[in-house]
């Protein structure tokens, strides 16, 4: 997904890359995810939800129920898709077409991250409360912010990239504070990304070999929960990275202003993927009708 020039799809891991949008009218994508059965769901800037279940060859609206449409996060869990948007976090049953409010207490409040735990509870991070935990069958959404504080002291609200790993370990990467986990279900949270050269966090995967973070200037990775980091940039052409995901063959992925980029020996050397992308310069996301 592209911020400007739609979707692209790739039959091998993105050596050569053709479009895949027909019938997304918003080529500015926020976000994406798979289900299990396959079916792809899109989050768009400005025209919401679309899915496809034929492998992005063409896509249908599905935004029935939603606020507003700015979705900046899509999270797919067994039959439920979840959806972050601009007011708050919506739900959606697998094959039906209308969204449902997960809960009360994130009204006018824009969620950029979704993670949900192996007993079902949600998370959420947004802008301007930081992250906030709903369990299943309570009243509501509650602030987790003890601990989820900056250099300064001061609570971290603006949340980007929220992760759980095997271990029930929770990270929320910040806008401009760092990471952060917690190992008590969002309680209390501890920073661990004092080391890392840059506080702008775009992305936190972790495997067995280490946790990596995307940020702002290049991608890091620790093998001591944070105490050291080591910089993975070599060919990277450009360290605005904003986006880091894993294959589930292990090769890791990095989407910067550059472009794709591939890693297959855990980000030790990367190869652009660029193959089919549009250059250019992009429309315009305000244009006036």
């Amino acid at each position: 997904g592209s911020f400007g020039f739609g979707l692209f799809r790739s039959e091998d891991r993105g050596s050569t890359w053709i479009k895949s949008g027909e019938g997304v009218n918003d080529p500015f994508i926020l976000s994406l995810a798979t289900g299990k059965d396959g079916t792809v769901y899109v989050g768009t800037f400005r025209e919401g939800v679309f899915r496809s279940t034929d492998q992005g060859k063409t896509w249908h609206s599905i935004n029935a129920g939603l606020k507003r449409k700015e979705v900046k996060t899509l999270l797919t869990a067994a039959d439920v898709v979840y959806a972050g948007t601009g007011d708050g976090v919506y739900r959606l049953h697998a094959g039906d077409n209308h969204w449902t409010v997960v809960t009360s207490g994130l009204d006018e409040i824009l969620v950029h991250a979704l993670a949900q735990s192996t007993d079902g509870t949600l998370y959420a991070g947004t802008s301007g409360k930081g992250v906030l935990r709903f369990k299943a069958n309570s009243s509501g959404w509650v602030r987790m912010s003890h601990g989820l504080k900056d250099h300064e002291g001061m609570i971290e609200n603006f949340i980007r990239v929220l992760t759980i790993d095997a271990d029930g370990g929770i990270y929320a990467g910040t806008f401009d504070g760092g990471v952060f986990r917690s190992q008590d279900g969002g309680m209390t949270w501890r920073p661990i990304s004092r080391a890392l050269p840059n506080d702008s966090i775009r992305g936190i995967v972790f495997n067995s070999r280490g946790l990596f973070v995307a940020t702002g200037h290049g991608i890091f990775k620790t093998t001591d929960k944070g105490r050291q980091w080591i910089a993975l940039n070599n060919g990277l052409t450009s360290m605005a990275v904003q986006v880091l995901v894993e294959s589930s063959s292990g090769s890791l992925y990095a989407g910067t202003n550059a472009g794709a980029f591939r890693s297959d020996d855990d980000g030790k050397s990367w190869s652009a993927i660029n193959q089919g992308l549009e250059a250019g310069i992009a429309p315009p996301p305000f244009l006036f009708r």
